[in-house]
């Protein structure tokens, strides 16, 4: 039995990882829809979101197979009940991605600015996510809590992001509806690093039984 547990623990490291890859690859994806303003690929990103509901759907379903089937306890248990909330939290994360491409729908025109932060902040809140998912697979508590260390860089530019803008649509008023898209568009990146946060959480719990907040 403490082999087919072992078995099944494995396969829902695979499924989350294999999660976040697809998740990883939409919102690299809609990043680049953003920055060319393609309505065709945007529509296309938008369908993508199904594949990543198709794996949320798996791991719970593995999810509850184990825990019927070999009647975990203590850590085992806990690093179950953590992989359905971390799927949760790709699935927030990959809807989150098509939001981005839902925004370049009602953007006009060509973009108020280069984009260089908002992209930057994509790439730290993906990174983000790939060292929570590292974590979960190798128990590795370090990692977690580095995570909290990440989220505040994020933070940071999220805020140059708004600043920027306010800067931009006070100057050229004609420009405040993308403004205000833009802004969007890093709320979803900002929300997209907290809920790599709500990773490095749960491996802290799976090791401690604790809640620890990393999003202070």
């Amino acid at each position: 039995m403490r082999q087919t547990l072992n078995e099944g623990q494995l396969f829902l490291i695979q499924l989350l990882k294999d999660m976040g890859n697809e998740v990883e690859r939409i919102l690299q994806g809609c990043m680049q829809t953003l920055i060319s303003l393609d309505r065709i690929q945007a529509e296309f990103w938008i369908t993508e979101d199904q594949k990543v509901n198709d794996f949320e759907r798996q791991v719970d379903d593995e999810c509850v197979r184990l825990i019927a089937t070999q009647q975990p306890v203590a850590k085992d248990l806990r690093m179950i009940i953590s992989a359905m909330k971390i799927s949760t939290d790709l699935e927030r994360m990959g809807d989150l991605a098509i939001d981005i491409a839902k925004i370049v729908r009602r953007i006009e025109g060509p973009l108020l600015k280069q984009l260089i932060d908002i992209p930057l902040m994509a790439e730290k809140a993906l990174g983000m996510m790939r060292q929570g998912l590292e974590a979960y697979a190798s128990e590795d508590m370090d990692l977690a809590h580095d995570l909290a260390v990440l989220d505040d860089q994020v933070d940071h530019l999220y805020k140059k992001v708004v600043r920027d803008l306010l800067v931009i649509m006070t100057e050229k008023p004609e420009v405040l509806d993308q403004g205000m898209y833009l802004a969007f568009v890093g709320r979803y990146l900002e929300r997209f690093a907290d809920h790599a946060t709500n990773i490095g959480e749960n491996v802290i719990y799976i090791s401690t039984a604790g809640r620890q907040d990393l999003n202070k």
